[in-house]
């Protein structure tokens, strides 16, 4: 069972309206590489996972999914609130609108409707887990392309949040495969000692932090955008990710005040 907490994982709050970006950013909801694909991929490949430890990640990070899902919706409605009819044709979202009104519909940033088509499962754990890995850097690389098309701080910030938690869930992902490969008894996809037990996946030993999946503001305003900065960019050297954009002008701003100096980004 689900427990739902009353609250966005990561705060936000888009002052400026931006048609055009909202059209690009429902991708991330709808889209191939987006959050609700990664949410139903992670959650229906988690059933034949061969042991708890796998059943446990892949329910974690596929909840989390559905909370990045909601971010994504949060930000388009802030981004389209106040629009006009004529704002919305000059933006190319008439279309959109005669269909739905100003209400969300999942689609990529061209307008082609989700499908289930865009994962898959196969029952072999190694190549379920070598898709979840695909998955979370065709992710990463989209949010840079987001954040390459925008200039707005309130949007960047977030966009900047996910695409870290892309990287999270790539190296835990990782981690999980190298786990499996090492369990594997002849190449021939059978498995042994793998402990599994029925539902006591549940049991909260197998899953992530709550700290390692939530944003922690920093209460101290103690931590400034440089070592932030700096933490980020240490983590995308040690995972061979690329780095943060190069942008200071954004990178100075872009912290205030939702500071992520304090989010612990996963437990090592």
């Amino acid at each position: 069972m689900f427990s739902y907490q009353k609250r966005l994982q990561y705060p936000i709050d888009i002052k400026k309206k931006d048609l055009r970006l909202a059209k690009y950013l429902v991708t991330q909801y709808g889209g191939a590489n987006g959050e609700l694909a990664a949410a139903l991929r992670y959650l229906n490949q988690r059933v034949t996972m061969p042991d708890n430890r796998g059943k446990a990640l892949l329910t974690d990070i596929g909840t989390e999914e559905l909370a990045h899902v909601e971010m994504i919706q949060t930000m388009i409605y802030q981004l389209m609130k106040g629009a006009t009819i004529e704002e919305l044709k000059r933006a190319g979202l008439d279309t959109h609108y005669a269909e739905h009104n100003k209400a969300l519909y999942p689609t990529d940033a061209e307008g082609v409707p989700f499908t289930v088509a865009y994962f898959a499962t196969t029952g072999d754990p190694l190549a379920d887990l070598s898709e979840d890995m695909a998955a979370e850097q065709k992710a990463r690389a989209v949010y840079e392309n987001l954040i390459d098309l925008t200039d707005d701080p309130d949007v960047i910030g977030p966009l900047l949040w996910l695409r870290q938690r892309e990287i999270v869930h790539f190296t835990r992902f990782k981690e999980l495969f190298e786990y499996y490969e090492k369990k594997l008894k002849n190449g021939n996809n059978e498995w042994k000692d793998m402990g599994y037990s029925g539902d006591e996946y549940m049991d909260s030993s197998n899953f992530m932090e709550e700290d390692e999946m939530f944003f922690m503001p920093n209460q101290n305003n103690s931590t400034n955008t440089n070592s932030y900065k700096n933490k980020m960019q240490k983590e995308a050297d040690n995972n061979m990710m690329p780095a943060l954009p190069n942008n200071d002008d954004i990178l100075q701003n872009l912290y205030n005040p939702f500071e992520l100096g304090n989010m612990i980004m996963r437990r090592m």
